[in-house]
């Protein structure tokens, strides 16, 4: 096609939006989403790192049911609740859902749910996720020993609120409030954490 009058070949610019889109497609089909570390006290990632609190045992690469470790490994970052009235995180491609009261996970290794989210009430041990204490506000769960499960090797290992004396967990991994808030919106399908001594 010969230029226009005014010199433009019109349908050289018609193709300019079809090769936006396609870079813009191409573009988000690529994204990746953080990652995070723990080593010695600190969570990182490529943005920045922050004080962190572990398991009341330290990071243990045989973690068992109630001696309080940390896992040693590196895991998927699978999903999130926050607590409605005293969070609201911003949007990320994390799945992420309001925390309800009735809200808890399993801890029993002997029932057929252990390490997996219920309803209460329930007749099995739980460790419920609404709490006064407010260190489970906003919660990212850690897939360690979801897939398969074990029982008996561990569970409810999440990424939360740390207590403001930064106190050792029962195995979870927990920083500032601000920090897990500001973190959020970095993470998504994919996102995994490395957890090391």
């Amino acid at each position: 096609m010969a230029p226009a009058a005014d010199g433009i070949n019109r349908r050289g610019l018609l193709s300019v939006p079809m090769q936006l889109l396609a870079s813009c497609l191409a573009e988000a089909a690529e994204t990746v989403y953080e990652n995070l570390a723990y080593r010695a006290g600190r969570l990182s990632w490529s943005g920045g790192s922050a004080a962190a609190a572990v398991g009341r045992g330290g990071i243990r690469s045989n973690k068992r049911e109630g001696d309080g470790a940390t896992p040693a490994g590196t895991y998927p970052l699978v999903f999130g609740f926050y607590r409605e009235g005293r969070v609201r995180p911003r949007p990320s491609a994390l799945p992420m859902r309001p925390l309800m009261p009735e809200d808890a996970w399993v801890d029993d290794p002997a029932d057929a749910n252990y390490n997996r989210l219920v309803s209460l009430p329930y007749t099995a041990r739980t460790e419920h996720l609404w709490r006064d204490d407010k260190i489970y506000d906003l919660i990212v769960v850690i897939g360690y020993n979801m897939e398969p499960v074990i029982p008996g090797s561990g569970s409810a290992i999440f990424l939360h609120i740390a207590r403001p004396d930064f106190s050792n967990t029962e195995g979870c991994i927990a920083v500032r409030r601000e920090v897990l808030i500001s973190l959020i919106p970095l993470l998504g399908p994919g996102s995994m954490i490395t957890i090391s001594a």
